[in-house]
């Protein structure tokens, strides 16, 4: 296997913010397999487990901190944060794919690809977890995924209407809401629905949308309106109030979407 510098460790367990009592863990994280004289002396067999760690983290994170989000919305924000490209962007951010061990064919590449700044994220998420345990990956992936959580979560969960007014439905009126299709116009290639969300028989007011699913949304946000969960402030802005959190950065539909 090829050699390692010293500077380069140094600047991985800075990175990484962890001193490693096994440096060989280091070693295999940081060798790619174009230079390593087995692929089972590269780094590959780490990216597949930093990979799972990564996931496995991430959900915990979720399960715990976000107990009223349905399994859809975390599934969407899990794969959002996990994604190539997150993983990749904080890797450059880290300097990581710069300590990379890479074969001549690959160094004269000019930028390396995105994909190779992620594998590297994960395969040393993988040398903290053997080297320091599941804590220290833990703490690792905390403190440069939980601000991408949280972006991604209000992003996922502000948007969603629906989950918004079934969770309010839930805890306030003792009812799931219900969508009832009254209407439905246009050539079956281009038909638009109008529907209305029913809690416990009574009907709200009902919105018009280019299919059921936005039709479902928009018939949300009418009943959260009016049952006053959420409102529009003068700059038209949604405000979602639901046991005293405020979100304000969802965007505001125009007249003729609520119409």
């Amino acid at each position: 296997m090829t050699d390692i510098s010293t500077d380069i460790f140094d600047k991985a367990q800075e990175a990484l913010g962890y001193r490693f009592s096994d440096t060989s863990l280091l070693h295999e994280a940081l060798t790619h397999a174009s230079v390593a004289d087995h692929r089972l002396r590269s780094n590959e067999r780490m990216e597949f487990l930093g990979d799972a760690i990564l996931g496995s983290v991430v959900c915990e994170y979720l399960f715990h901190h976000y107990p009223d989000y349905l399994e859809g919305e975390l599934t969407k924000i899990k794969s959002t944060v996990v994604s190539r490209k997150i993983c990749a962007e904080i890797s450059i951010k880290l300097g990581l794919p710069d300590l990379l061990s890479l074969g001549k064919g690959m160094t004269g590449r000019g930028k390396l690809p995105m994909s190779l700044a992620a594998a590297v994220l994960e395969s040393l998420i993988a040398a903290l977890y053997l080297d320091g345990g599941l804590e220290e990956a833990r703490r690792f992936i905390h403190d440069h995924m939980v601000v991408l959580i949280e972006e991604a979560a209000a992003s996922t969960h502000q948007q969603n209407f629906k989950s918004v007014l079934q969770q309010h439905a839930q805890k306030h009126l003792d009812a799931l809401p219900a969508y009832r299709l009254l209407d439905e116009k246009g050539p079956d290639h281009d038909k638009c629905f109008q529907v209305c969300a029913d809690i416990g028989g009574h009907k709200f007011e009902p919105a018009w949308g280019q299919n059921k699913k936005e039709a479902e949304q928009k018939a949300a946000l009418l009943a959260l309106k009016s049952l006053e969960v959420v409102e529009i402030d003068d700059e038209g802005a949604i405000i979602v109030r639901e046991e005293l959190i405020i979100r304000n950065d969802i965007p505001s539909p125009t007249e003729e979407e609520i119409e």
